[in-house]
C-alpha cells in the first residue's frame, strides 16, 4: 500500500474509543487522523492514544476536511444510514457500525449512494475478517462434519441496570436484535453460505418498546436453525454447526479475545476433538486493513453491503414472525 488511508471518526462513542478507533490507529495502511465531537472531555479519551488527532467540533466539519479519505460512523442505530449517505456524498469512503439500517429497505439508499459515488461503503460486521470464521467456513463447507443438519447460536449479555444505554431505548433503534442479532444470523450465513427459507417461529420479550430477549427457529436449505439473543441473560457467546459426522463449535465468535479466547472446536467420531486457537488476531484491525486494501488495491471487500442487507432481511423476517 503506497500511503495510509486517513480516517476520521464521527462521534466519540465509547465503543469507538475502546475498540474501533484503536483498531484504526493500530492497523497497517491506516492513519487515525480526525475525530468529530463537541465534547472536549470525550475527545481526551481518544487523544490519550492518538495525540496528533485533529478534533472537529461538528460532524459536518469532519466531512468537509479534505485530508480525510474514510470515516467510521459509530452513532446510535437510527442515525447510521443517513450519515453513511452524507459521508459518501461528501466524497468519503464509509464504514458504518451495525446495524446500518433498522430494516432491509434502509440499505437501498446507501447502496445507491455507494454505486453513484464509486466509493466503498460497508457495515462494520467484523467476524468474516477473522481467521476463526474463515477456518470454520472452510471446515463446514469442506465436509469436515459431514452433512450439515442444524445450527445453534447464542449471544447474550445483561445491561438491565444501564437504563440510559442506547440499546435500551426505542427512540435510538435499541434492542437485542438490532444490536447483536446481526451476529447470530450473519455468522450462520457466512459459514454455511446458505440463505434462510423461512422463520418458523420467533418469540420476543420486550421492555419499554425494545426487544430484550428473542428466540428463533428457522429453516435453511438442508438444515434447521435455532438462535437466541438477549440483553437480560448472563454473558454467553457460541455458535455450533451440527453435522451427520461431527460438530464444529466457534467459541467466543463475536468478542474475540475480549469475552474469551477465540477458538474453534471440531468433534468427530470416537470422541476425537481438535481445537484451533487464535490468540493474537484482532478482527477490528483485520477489518480496517481489508477496507484499506479495497480502497488502495481494488481487492474485493469480504463483506459487501449486499451481504449485510440479506442479514437484515432475515432479522425483518424474525420480527414479522413474532408479530
Amino acid at each position: 500500500m503506497d500511503r495510509p488511508v486517513r480516517w476520521g471518526v464521527i462521534g466519540a462513542a465509547d465503543f469507538a474509543r475502546r475498540h474501533m478507533a484503536r483498531a484504526i490507529h493500530a492497523a497497517e495502511g491506516a492513519e487515525l487522523a480526525a475525530l468529530a465531537t463537541s465534547d472536549a472531555a470525550k475527545a481526551e479519551g481518544f487523544l490519550a492514544f492518538a495525540p496528533g488527532l485533529t478534533v472537529h467540533p461538528t460532524y459536518d466539519a469532519l466531512l468537509a476536511d479534505p485530508s480525510i479519505e474514510a470515516v467510521y460512523v459509530p452513532l446510535p442505530n437510527h442515525l447510521h444510514a443517513q450519515w453513511a449517505i452524507r459521508a459518501l456524498e461528501a466524497g468519503k469512503h464509509v464504514l458504518v457500525e451495525k446495524p446500518l439500517g433498522l430494516k432491509a429497505a434502509d440499505f437501498d439508499a446507501v447502496i445507491a449512494a455507494r454505486d453513484r459515488t464509486g466509493l466503498l461503503a460497508a457495515e462494520a460486521f467484523m467476524p468474516p475478517h477473522h481467521p476463526q470464521h474463515i477456518r470454520a467456513r472452510e471446515l463446514v463447507q469442506g465436509g469436515a462434519i459431514g452433512e450439515l443438519r442444524h445450527v445453534e447460536a447464542f449471544f447474550t449479555y445483561n445491561n438491565e441496570s444501564d437504563t440510559g444505554n442506547i440499546r435500551n431505548r426505542a427512540e435510538t433503534g435499541g434492542g437485542a436484535m438490532p444490536d447483536i442479532g446481526v451476529y447470530i444470523i450473519g455468522s450462520c450465513r457466512f459459514v454455511t453460505g446458505a440463505e434462510p427459507v423461512k422463520v418458523d417461529f420467533a418469540r420476543i420479550e420486550r421492555e419499554h418498546g425494545v426487544d430484550v430477549k428473542t428466540q428463533i427457529i428457522a429453516t435453511f436449505p438442508g438444515f434447521t436453525y435455532g438462535g437466541t439473543v438477549s440483553m437480560r441473560l448472563f454473558n454467553r457467546q457460541e455458535i455450533s454447526f451440527h453435522g451427520s459426522t461431527g460438530v464444529l463449535r466457534i467459541l467466543c465468535p463475536w468478542n474475540a479475545n475480549v469475552h474469551d479466547l477465540a477458538a474453534i472446536s471440531l468433534e468427530t467420531a470416537g470422541g476425537r476433538v481438535v481445537t484451533e486457537r487464535f490468540p493474537t488476531d484482532n478482527h477490528y484491525v483485520h477489518q480496517v486493513e481489508n477496507f484499506g486494501r479495497t480502497i488502495r488495491e481494488g481487492a474485493a471487500y469480504p463483506v459487501p453491503l449486499e451481504f449485510s442487507r440479506a442479514t437484515q432481511a432475515m432479522i425483518d423476517m424474525v420480527f414479522a414472525a413474532a408479530g
